[in-house]
């Protein structure tokens, strides 16, 4: 297989970079079929639409390159017609400000993949760096069912294990860890323990198994060490439930990472997932932002004989496009009613 081979491409669960038409084309041609971007991170409501205005300019000022997916038949209509599917999605729930109602007004204007928290803790529930994890807020609550109604994903991947545990069992459907690791394969704490893990699976969620470098360690240098990351968590967690989710920041500024880190919460140096008490991990394979090197991975864990190439294609896109159909559809929809949101 070439590294941009495949039945049908790469989705890959999580990116965080700047995107203009130029850098959509050249995922688009490296077989990247769908990505979901970040919107915002410490962004609130109105910031968080002038992101979403951004988006809807970019994909309109390229119709032959890019279109939002707002369910996953949009995903399928992007393949057909050669064009790159842009999920919209954000790292915290900042976006609602605190806000039932917000939800379905941010479901309307496309989004469909929100983070619970993103670093810190925040009213519906704790990030993974705090040094107390209170679990999942009574408003947490009261937000996780309105997202499984309205049709919009819940993901985990920044928030803290009590949290995650709890949002996993109050969640009347899947929910998803789109860019972090298992802990038992890479000790970090943004990657996901066992007792999670086990609730995700039996749950029917999906894992975005991610390989940057500073929560997949040595296992991010190399082309076969990606390769042997994501054929452990197959192992681990079963071929139905692990994905990719490269968590890069293509043509991001200089200050992106700061923002990140600290946004408007903190003076002082925030080191997010780096480990100041380690030295530095190596620098990732694929960092570069070739992103051929997506099916290349894929390509190498079939030739080494890690997956089947059917079992690949499902990481890599299926078990994605799965989770996309079934969670984007409101619950009203699914049962038939309507809500007049879905067309």
């Amino acid at each position: 297989m070439s590294a941009g081979s495949g039945a049908t491409g790469v989705i890959d669960g999580l990116q965080c970079g700047r995107y203009d038409a130029a850098l959509l084309s050249q995922m688009r041609d490296s077989g990247v079929r769908a990505v979901t971007i970040t919107a915002s991170f410490w962004e609130d409501a109105m910031e968080t639409m002038d992101a979403l205005t951004r988006w809807n300019d970019t994909v309109r000022n390229a119709p032959d390159v890019a279109l939002i997916a707002r369910t996953g038949a949009d995903i399928d209509e992007a393949v057909a017609s050669n064009r790159i599917a842009i999920v919209l999605g954000t790292q915290n729930s900042s976006l609602f400000n605190d806000r039932i109602g917000f939800v379905e007004h941010f479901w309307n204007m496309g989004v469909r993949i929100v983070q619970l928290t993103y670093n810190i803790q925040n009213a519906v529930g704790s990030s993974c760096y705090e040094p107390h994890d209170s679990g999942l807020s009574r408003f947490g609550h009261e937000i996780v069912e309105e997202m499984n109604r309205v049709g919009m994903l819940v993901d985990l991947s920044h928030v803290g294990e009590r949290t995650s545990l709890e949002a996993i069992i109050a969640s009347s459907r899947p929910v998803i860890i789109n860019h972090a690791n298992a802990r038992s394969i890479y000790d970090h704490a943004r990657n996901k323990g066992t007792e999670v893990l086990d609730a995700l699976v039996a749950r029917g969620g999906v894992l975005g198994v991610c390989t940057y470098n500073n929560i997949a360690g040595e296992y991010a240098a190399t082309l076969d060490g990606s390769a042997e990351l994501i054929a452990k968590h197959v192992e681990l967690l079963g071929v139905d439930h692990v994905a990719y989710g490269s968590d890069l920041d293509p043509n991001a500024p200089a200050d992106n990472i700061p923002w990140m880190r600290q946004g408007r919460w903190s003076r002082k140096m925030q080191h997010g997932a780096s480990r100041p008490d380690l030295a530095p991990p190596p620098e990732a394979w694929i960092d570069n932002f070739d992103f051929h090197k997506f099916g290349a991975v894929r390509d190498r864990i079939v030739e080494r004989g890690l997956l089947t190439s059917d079992e690949a294609e499902q990481v890599f896109y299926g078990n994605w496009k799965r989770v996309y159909d079934e969670g984007f559809v409101p619950l009203d929809a699914q049962s038939g009613a309507g809500n007049g949101a879905e067309k």
